[in-house]
């Protein structure tokens, strides 16, 4: 059983896909309990996973596929990927939940989300680079047609853009995997084999142009700055569950993508560009957090805001890459860890920036329905008429921003730790990035001010409260949010030997 358990994961959605695609299109109830019931069984197994789950690659199958070209169907999981698959089922489940008042061509829409769903738990699961390109394809096209049908008045346009910046990364990214398998012996795609062979450790100028093939790919999937000008109006176009799965999941691929192949596979390049990767993650915090703030609508605003948090995704991996030549032993010690905490802060930041601002995009959603505006120069004192909804958005804003005893504390807590132990001009960068901080908590707040504070627009004086299955939807992420910045220790202990191991490669640069 433990052998077909990620299969049995990955592939109950698509199988659910199916089931729903021969449902006739008037039976929208049906339509949708069959979606929920398909979704069930890969959040409870991501739960034994996890559960189960003993260091090392766990729950790992190997089978031969395309012989000639040495590609297996190779899947596994580590301490990385683990958190990452649980998260994806979850927010599937609960955006599945949440997408119960879709009524235009529900059979289609459900039918993409769990599709959609099988494409992201493929990447997160693959240690063959030839399956995870697979996947990672698999996941653009049904994202591509929820913004584009579903999505609002600049939904093709939103699509297209979307479309084709990740195709671009994508091509980047098949280049420099044919690359990984014409410089191993034997040719192999397998993942582990090409980390421990390091196929371009004596071609110093190959391994760059392969990392920066690698770093556009990723780069514009988390994204950085200047590559992010897909996201806002991916964001802004697409259904409210669209949004947070792009947020809570698609975002988390690049930064997954660095920390799983870019890094332990070209720890030389890694080092190279460590500083200017370090850069544009302050650029990525400073600019994110500065155009949030300049924003009217409130979708955009956290749309901008995934700019900003994923900055610090980018700034703990850069951490972890930056050469630190020294021969005191003591002072080596000293930075290896200073590089585990901050890449841990990475991976914190990813899974809490998931659940808060998953919160955050279903919230807005909330609101947008009722109203069907998202001006926040038009809303003001729905906090007195809307106790419920009032009470979410504080705690999720709040959790954005960094209050300690959430998640988004903890997380921004071990990058700037890490980052900051070590020697010029990292810390100096992080410093810079600080900034970041006081411009978050401003943007936050002044967004809940203009939507929860002040007199009520008595256009808005009859708005119902948040109803059961919004609620349903959100209370598991606030759960989490809490669970994980009181007690990091759950997500830490299971990751961190994984990341020891890519700390320790990078420290010999390879």
């Amino acid at each position: 059983m433990n052998q077909w358990m990620l299969s049995l994961i990955i592939f109950m959605p698509i199988i659910g896909a199916l089931a729903v695609l021969v449902i006739p299109k008037e039976k929208s109830s049906t339509i949708k309990w069959t979606a929920l019931l398909f979704s069930l069984p890969s959040l409870v197994l991501s739960i034994v996973l996890w559960v189960g789950y003993r260091g090392g690659v766990n729950y790992d199958i190997k089978l031969p596929w395309i012989e000639a070209l040495n590609v297996h169907y190779y899947l596994g999981v580590d301490g990385i990927s683990v958190p990452m698959i649980f998260l994806t089922a979850l927010l599937t489940t609960l955006c599945l939940i949440y997408s119960w008042i879709i009524n235009e061509r529900p059979k289609e829409y459900f039918a993409l989300f769990l599709f959609l769903e099988t494409g992201m738990l493929g990447v997160f699961a693959s240690l063959d680079l030839f399956l995870f390109y697979i996947f990672w394809e698999i996941s653009l096209v049904p994202m591509y047609f929820l913004i584009g049908v579903w999505g609002g008045p600049r939904r093709e346009y939103a699509a297209i853009k979307f479309f084709l910046y990740t195709l671009v990364g994508s091509v980047a990214m098949l280049l420099a995997i044919i690359g990984v398998y014409f410089y191993t012996t034997p040719h192999t795609f397998s993942i582990p084999e090409a980390i421990q062979q390091l196929p371009f450790k004596h071609y110093p100028l190959i391994e760059s142009l392969a990392f920066l093939a690698f770093f556009l790919a990723f780069a514009i999937k988390v994204p950085m700055w200047p590559f992010h000008t897909w996201l806002p109006d991916a964001h802004v176009e697409a259904p409210t569950a669209g949004s947070v799965i792009l947020a809570g999941i698609l975002l988390k691929l690049g930064g997954y993508g660095f920390i799983r192949i870019a890094l332990p596979m070209l720890p030389g390049a890694a080092q190279k560009y460590a500083i200017p990767m370090a850069i544009l993650a302050l650029i990525s915090i400073v600019y994110g957090a500065l155009v949030a703030m300049a924003q009217k609508d409130m979708k955009k605003l956290i749309a901008y805001s995934s700019v900003n948090h994923m900055g610090y995704v980018m700034l703990g991996i850069a951490a972890a890459s930056v050469m630190t030549p020294t021969t005191n032993p003591a002072l080596a010690k000293a930075f290896i860890e200073s590089k585990t905490m901050a890449l841990s802060g990475a991976m914190l930041q990813m899974f809490g920036h998931g659940l808060i601002t998953g919160s955050l995009f279903l919230l807005v959603g909330v609101i947008y329905e009722r109203t069907h505006n998202r001006d926040l120069s038009l809303f003001g004192g729905l906090g007195s008429r809307l106790p419920v909804y009032a009470g979410l958005l504080s705690f999720a804003s709040f959790a954005s921003l960094g209050l300690p005893g959430l998640a988004g504390f903890v997380a921004e807590f071990f990058v700037f730790r890490g980052a900051f132990g070590l020697p010029y001009p990292m810390n100096i960068i992080t410093g810079l990035a600080g900034l970041g901080i006081v411009l978050n908590a401003a943007y936050l707040l002044w967004m809940v001010q203009r939507v929860l504070l002040g007199p009520l627009n008595l256009k808005w004086k009859d708005l119902p409260d948040a109803d059961r299955r919004e609620i349903v939807s959100l209370v598991p992420l606030v759960a989490l949010t809490i669970v994980v910045g009181v007690f990091p220790a759950l997500l830490v202990s299971t990751f961190n030997a994984s990341l020891m191991k890519i700390v320790a490669a990078l420290a010999g640069g390879g």
